[in-house]
């Protein structure tokens, strides 16, 4: 089973890197086959990779930038500020249903019950909220995986629902106005313009961030659960 769950992991990495290497055709291929309505499958990408627990694997920090980047290339195609209140939208109800998905769930959670959930992802994020307390909603706007285990974790816990509100509002902004202006400056870059493979190549060197994130969370907690083992035990 963890086998079939890496090949699939990969799998989707491949197929978004193909996606992204081939963003400025299948984004404009999307304007032209359904023109405003693209606005609406940015929408819901962005709510799923916010606020569903099994779709992390979703493009998030990637997307938005490529968005951006777009949006300062093609602007008659898709427009910055009406991407920007849509999205941040979608990011805020996203981690909205999220919430209420894990506090409905919490008593399953606690009680081990539900195996599908990755119990590693579950733990790192819990460690999260041990050193960051409610900041985490906002930090973890900025973190692979994490951002979409932590407003389901908060509901899970004793999160009050208004507390989380306040965080996931400032959370959700910053997140896509900081990725999407990042992606809209590169764009707006004359040799960028005129060269959209640069663009892509950093869009899919941010595409590759969460495997790397991930690769690197996982030695580093590994070294922290080996080290008090290996401490020498007192007489």
């Amino acid at each position: 089973m963890p086998e079939t769950s890496r090949f699939a992991g990969k799998l989707l990495m491949i197929q978004l890197i193909e996606f992204i290497l081939k963003f400025d055709d299948r984004l404009g291929e999307m304007l032209k086959a359904f023109g405003p309505w693209t606005y609406a499958i940015l929408f819901a990408i962005i709510f799923c990779e916010t606020g569903l627990v099994v779709t992390p694997i979703l493009p998030g920090d990637s997307l938005l930038f490529a968005v951006g980047t777009f949006c300062a290339i093609q602007p008659d195609a898709i427009d910055i500020w009406i991407a920007t209140v849509a999205l941040t939208i979608a990011a805020i109800a996203g981690d909205t249903a999220n919430y209420h998905i894990g506090k409905f769930l919490g008593p399953k959670v606690l009680a081990g019950k539900l195996h599908w959930l990755n119990q590693k992802h579950l733990d790192r994020t819990h460690r999260f909220f041990e050193k960051y307390g409610g900041k985490t909603i906002i930090i973890a706007r900025f973190v692979p995986i994490v951002r979409t285990f932590a407003p389901f974790v908060a509901g899970v816990g004793t999160m009050s629902y208004g507390k989380f509100l306040a965080y996931n509002v400032v959370g959700g902004v910053m997140w896509v106005v900081v990725c999407l202006q990042a992606g809209y400056w590169l764009g707006n870059i004359p040799l960028v313009r005129d060269h959209f493979e640069l663009a892509v190549i950093v869009i899919v060197a941010i595409s590759l961030l969460p495997a790397v994130w991930e690769f690197a969370m996982v030695r580093y907690f590994r070294k922290e659960e080996v080290a008090p083992e290996s401490a020498p035990q007192k007489s």
